[in-house]
């Protein structure tokens, strides 16, 4: 296990890529100039320390994936929406990861 799997938690790509199949909400929690850098097609941005005032976004889907640049973020993002109820929410890990699932699918 790497040094951030090890710290965050593997993410289980298997569950990333049945939540992307059945059309997750996917959720970039980096600030909006890393988003603007690039990130997945279909995402929206909602950075980390706007999750919490953003709940409503949340609202009544199905799957919700979030990602960031290390997992770290995402890994955070997680936990504010799973405090606030969200059970259907599955941290991605990195962009670039997210990028490869949705690309593959």
């Amino acid at each position: 296990m790497g040094f951030f799997s090890a710290l965050f938690g593997k993410t289980d790509n298997g569950a990333l890529t049945e939540a992307v199949n059945n059309g997750a909400f996917l959720v970039d929690v980096r600030t909006p100039a890393e988003f603007s850098t690039g990130s997945v097609i279909g995402a929206v941005n909602i950075p980390l320390d706007k999750v919490q005032s953003q709940l409503t976004k949340f609202k009544d889907k199905k799957n919700i994936v979030v990602f960031c640049r290390s997992g770290n973020r995402s890994s955070q993002a997680k936990s504010i929406l799973e405090q606030n109820g969200f059970q259907n929410v599955i941290n991605g890990g990195t962009w670039e990861n997210v990028n490869q699932v949705v690309y593959n699918k």
